[in-house]
């Protein structure tokens, strides 16, 4: 049996998961990691590890990616297996430490608003109206809140430039992406593989950037797959 860590992305909550677990479990017990402890990225893969079992499977989407890459120079002894979904191994520009900087000052006067649109903006276009996954942002941004939306922005700005290190991951990897997602296209996952020896890319047809609630079915198979390995 082999435990699986899951970590969730900025303003996502556990639910970003919730088909995913099901899938998973049955290889091993499945925990979702907290990405609300600590308010620079080394911290929260701190605090994730020291929650975490000896050895486990370790999975990430966005900015749980991000975290991924620092547990990954943290204690890359303890990480058996790794799943990249929707990230990029990329630091922050400049231009989007600016942005998120102006969102979380917009946040301030009207979270829920300024979150439902950030999260609606990640989707595939022809999903950004379903009453289905619009539910599941407004639980997950009220779940994460305005406090822990800023604790999130702090994370991913904090980022180093994880390139110079891909080359050091030695351990089963797969990642996978959105055909058409707008944040972390195709492009960066690519620039993960080429660097990762062995790597797995999965392209997600028909999705956006939050895979895992927009196509589960495909997600938790590839998932499936690679747990089992």
């Amino acid at each position: 049996m082999t435990p699986v860590v899951l970590v969730p992305g900025l303003l996502c909550s556990s639910e970003i998961f919730a088909a995913q677990i099901p899938a998973l479990w049955p290889s091993g017990p499945v925990t979702i990691a907290s990405t609300l402890e600590g308010e620079r990225i080394e911290e929260v893969a701190a605090s994730i590890l020291r929650d975490s079992p000896p050895r486990f499977a370790l999975a990430g989407i966005s900015m749980g990616g991000y975290i991924c890459f620092e547990i990954m120079r943290q204690a890359p002894s303890r990480v058996s297996k790794l799943a990249l979904i929707d990230t990029s191994a990329r630091p922050d520009t400049i231009e989007q430490t600016d942005a998120r900087l102006q969102t979380l000052a917009e946040a301030r006067t009207r979270f829920m608003a300024v979150a439902l649109l950030s999260l609606a903006n990640l989707l595939h276009p022809r999903r950004r109206g379903n009453p289905d996954l619009l539910e599941i942002n407004m639980r997950m941004a009220r779940a994460v809140g305005l406090e822990g939306y800023e604790r999130q922005l702090r994370v991913a700005i904090s980022r180093p430039d994880s390139r110079p290190s891909l080359s050091a991951i030695d351990v089963p990897t797969l990642v996978l992406v959105g055909d058409s997602d707008p944040l972390t296209p195709p492009a960066y996952s690519q620039e993960i593989v080429a660097a990762v020896g062995g790597a797995m890319l999965e392209v997600v047809p028909d999705c956006g950037h939050l895979s895992p609630i927009e196509r589960p079915a495909q997600v938790c198979q590839a998932l499936a797959h690679w747990i089992r390995g």
